[in-house]
């Protein structure tokens, strides 16, 4: 009898993580999917917390193995979910990110402006399915919500998703910051398939509270902290003034996006090229650049790479023109840029979070008594109206001189 393939991946959050199917095989062996390892999840938030170094290949393995979970809790209570779904939604969570650029959010819409890396993965997957001879057709389906069984497309995309579990407790786990610890294994535990939705056991009413908090802390704390997005906007605007002056990459892949303009058609024309890039293609043209003649993009540059980063505060109210005003003139003075170079050093934007929209698909509760209540709509609840309403703060960036 010819034993199955079956292999064991050690993971750090999660353990042992086995993959036995050809179909997971297949994707994890492709060169589109190995190139995940060269994507940083959390992109420059290694300058802040140094641990933060993991990879869009590992979170896509940890949503893999909380949805191999979520399904198996799932069947225990009734669901029926075949073979052929099973495989689809593990194949789907897999490659969910794979549309991913290099530095991921940090440079989503700037490399490829007004193309998303959602929209980008579809595309990938596609790509892919014709390679495996549409053995990818059902997780398509999945991914884009078109499958009749709804709460499978739920467990991939929703406000309380296996991608979600996996990203906050490893973001968590490699930045050492508690607040993001969430308690998956017993959220897991109370999913539940009722009227073709995904829910959450009446029982569960507290770990969804406490996993949309920890969400909203991990946001203000990490992925928004004033330091990291200082460093991300110093990446966008050495991007931008690489395009600005045609200052070229030594990868050719990098200088097709970044100097011809694109629009999705020709985009989707030329995945095998956006799929050769990922952060080395950056962080050596950044290396490069650090020599260039050009005194923006040079000391941008050489700044991000000695972590000399940009000045950042955040608060509730617009800041003053004049304050930004006067701090340019004084970067104009120093380095001796124009006006509009300095802009490159001084700048304002606004950063935002909600920490459950209530306009997106709901997370419904379901009672012993089989009525379903939103999570906002429970007695005494946690997650009200207030904490639906996004929460904006302006922020500015500027050179320390």
């Amino acid at each position: 009898m010819q034993i199955p393939k079956r292999k064991i991946i050690n993971d750090p959050v999660h353990g042992f993580i086995t993959i036995e199917h050809p179909l997971i095989f297949s994707i994890i062996a492709h060169p589109y999917y190995q190139r995940l390892r060269r994507i940083h999840q959390m992109a420059l938030a290694q300058l802040v917390y140094p641990g933060a170094v993991h990879t869009r290949l590992h979170h896509s393995l940890g949503a893999y193995h909380l949805m191999c979970l979520a399904i198996n809790e799932l069947k225990s209570k009734g669901a029926v979910i075949t073979p052929d779904e099973e495989v689809a939604a593990k194949a789907a969570i897999l490659l969910h990110d794979i549309g991913h650029g290099p530095f991921s959010h940090a440079l989503e819409n700037i490399l490829l402006p007004g193309i998303s890396h959602e929209e980008l993965s579809l595309q990938i997957m596609h790509v892919l399915n014709k390679e495996l001879n549409g053995k990818l057709d059902l997780a398509i389906q999945l991914f884009t919500g078109k499958y009749h069984k709804l709460f499978l497309h739920q467990l991939i995309s929703s406000q309380l998703d296996v991608d979600r579990m996996d990203y906050l407790t490893r973001d968590s786990f490699f930045t050492g910051v508690s607040e993001g610890i969430i308690g998956y294994d017993r959220l897991l535990k109370m999913f539940i398939g009722y009227n073709n939705q995904l829910m959450i056991e009446e029982k569960g009413i507290y770990s969804v509270e406490k996993f949309l908090v920890a969400r909203r802390q991990m946001y203000w704390q990490v992925y928004l902290h004033k330091t990291v997005l200082a460093a991300e906007k110093m990446l966008v605007k050495i991007i931008t003034r690489a395009r600005e002056i045609k200052a070229n990459s030594f990868s050719p892949y990098l200088n097709e996006f970044l100097h011809k303009e694109h629009s999705k058609e020709t985009v989707y024309q030329l995945l095998f090229e956006f799929c050769q890039l990922d952060d080395y293609d950056i962080i050596g043209s950044i290396k490069i650049w650090a020599t260039e003649n050009d005194r923006v993009l040079s000391t941008l540059c050489k700044n991000l790479l000695k972590r000399d980063l940009l000045k950042c505060k955040l608060q509730t109210q617009r800041f003053d023109e004049e304050l930004i005003q006067t701090k340019k003139k004084s970067v104009m003075q120093q380095l001796g840029l124009t006006f509009e170079e300095a802009g490159y050093f001084v700048f304002t934007g606004e950063a935002i979070n909600t920490t459950y929209k209530l306009e997106d698909e709901h997370i419904n509760i379901l009672f012993k008594n089989e009525s379903v209540k939103d999570i906002s709509k429970v007695d005494n609840p946690l997650i009200h109206q207030t904490l639906s309403v996004p929460v904006k703060k302006f922020y500015i960036c500027y050179l320390n001189v």
